[in-house]
Formats: structure tokens, C-alpha cells, sequence
């Protein structure tokens, strides 16, 4: 599933253009194609298709897994989900297999977005409040200061890796950087989050810092989605890494299940404390 890293590289890439494509800022909507209806969270099809021609790209953006394009009179959010993918492809290519939904520019370039597994969803809204009001803080935001963290990390009192991946607490992380940050910080994933001390957890909120710099530096990662271009997939400490020996001890990671996903860390590094 695209992480935070992957889907901030997305919206890079649309905001700033790449080598085979420009960017899309500017770029004004001549058509739509829906071509699996139930992409479409919201509003219905007739109302989207009837709102979205002529109107231009002003700004494009990410909070936490969702990217968004905010369009000169309303603001078009996509989430990925599982396979999710966005491509700018000349209009004259035919759509590919899986294309759930294209956007057609007068520029004669186009916005596909690709979904093998038909997970993703795409919104039409006047603003993203109500749609973005569940979800915590973003791992940089200035004020998720170390003392508010260690405050958060108390009063839910939860195995750490399940809290990290809930959008609720944190917004963005996902399986992928949740494990590469624990092993960075040194935490055991079913680590309880009232039993870090204020040292520990602001050495973890610099782990998840560090982490998802790095692998937005690397264009995030690309293993089991169809994202293409990440190279952090080299950098893994512990991610998929099972059997293979741990960069600081030797010993060989390790995989369990926590919270229903699979989980990867070192036994020796990440012990388990007086939990």
C-alpha cells in the first residue's frame, strides 16, 4: 500500500512535472471518464462529470495517505488504498487496463488513475474538513512537539506498532515505515505506548522523522504495489528482511503478526521491556 513517502512523491511529481510529463498546475479539465463508477465516493456520477470540465489545477498536495488537487472551484482527493496509482500519459494512449478514471486536459495530456484492485477511492468536495477530520497530526508538523507526543503516547495505551498505523493518532504511517522506525528507535512493536519514557518516545518521534525522510528522498519504496521508481526498498533494516542478519547485532530478523499485519524487527535490538 503507498505510505506517506510514496504518495508525497505522487504529488511531487504532479506538482513539479518529470521527464515524460509536465506538471499539471495550470492544466485545465476538458473531460472526464469514469470508468468504474464505484471509484466515486462522492458526489454521483452525473454531478462530478457535470463539475469538473473547465476547471483548472491550482494546487496539488498530500494529508497523510489522501492527495489532493484543489481545482478553482472545488477540490478533487484521491486515496490509493492498496494499488492505487495516478499517471499523466498523452491523451492519444489508449487508457490502460485497469484505468478507474481519466481526466482529459485541453493541454492534450492526461491524469489516469490506475487501480488493479478497485480499492481506491476518489472525492469531489467543496472543502476537505469534514473528510479530513478524523486524522491526527502529521508526523512533522511543528506543533507535534516531543512533549505533546509522549502525552498522545500515554493516553492511549496501546501496542505501539497498531497505534502507529492508526490514522487517528498519526497520519501517514503505514507498515512499511512503522517497522523501520521502531528498529531505528530500538522499540519492540507490541511495546505498550505508556510504558515509554519521555527519552524513549522523542527518540521515537525522531525515528518516524528521520525514516520518512529518508524514504521521501528515495522516492518511496516500490516492493508489493504498483508504484514505480522508489529506491528505499535498498535502504530496509528489518522491513522483509526476515532471516537475513540485523545491521547492528548480527542476529537474524524476525516476523510475527501484530495487529493483523505482518511485522518485522530484531529480538536483540527490540526488546521487549517490563510491558
Amino acid at each position: 500500500m503507498p505510505e506517506l513517502p510514496e504518495v508525497e512523491t505522487i504529488a511531487r511529481n504532479l506538482r513539479r512535472g518529470t521527464d515524460s510529463a509536465p506538471s499539471l498546475i495550470g492544466q485545465t479539465i476538458q473531460n472526464v471518464r469514469l470508468l468504474w463508477s464505484r471509484t466515486l465516493a462522492e458526489p454521483d456520477a452525473d454531478t462530478f462529470q457535470g463539475l469538473l470540465p473547465g476547471q483548472k489545477v491550482v494546487e496539488i498536495g498530500r494529508r497523510a495517505k489522501f492527495l489532493t488537487l484543489t481545482l478553482s472551484e472545488s477540490i478533487l482527493v484521491f486515496h490509493l488504498r492498496m494499488s492505487g496509482d495516478l499517471r499523466v500519459e498523452p491523451c492519444e494512449f489508449p487508457p490502460a487496463k485497469h484505468d478507474r478514471m481519466v481526466l482529459d486536459f485541453q493541454s492534450g495530456w492526461r491524469l489516469g488513475f490506475n487501480d488493479t484492485r478497485k480499492f481506491g477511492r476518489v472525492w469531489l468536495v467543496n472543502d476537505t474538513n469534514s473528510l479530513f477530520a478524523a486524522l491526527g497530526p502529521e508526523p512533522d508538523d511543528p506543533a507535534l512537539t516531543p512533549e505533546r507526543f509522549y502525552e498522545m503516547l500515554h493516553e492511549r495505551k496501546r501496542a505501539i506498532k497498531p497505534l502507529l498505523l492508526d490514522q487517528h493518532f498519526l497520519a501517514g504511517m503505514g507498515n512499511i515505515y512503522a517497522d523501520e522506525a521502531l528498529f531505528r528507535a530500538g522499540i519492540h512493536p507490541i511495546q505498550s505506548s505508556e510504558t515509554l519514557d519521555q527519552k524513549t518516545s522523542t527518540t521515537l518521534l525522531e525515528a518516524i522523522r528521520f525514516t520518512l525522510a529518508r524514504g521521501i528522498e528515495a522516492n518511496g519504496a516500490s516492493i508489493d504495489w504498483v508504484y514505480r521508481g522508489g529506491d528505499f526498498q535498498n535502504h530496509f533494516q528489518v522491513y522483509q528482511q526476515t532471516g537475513n542478519p540485523c545491521p547492528r547485532c548480527g542476529q537474524p530478523v524476525n516476523k510475527t503478526i501484530v495487529g493483523q499485519r505482518g511485522t518485522h524487527f530484531c529480538p536483540h535490538c527490540q526488546p521487549l521491556k517490563g510491558n
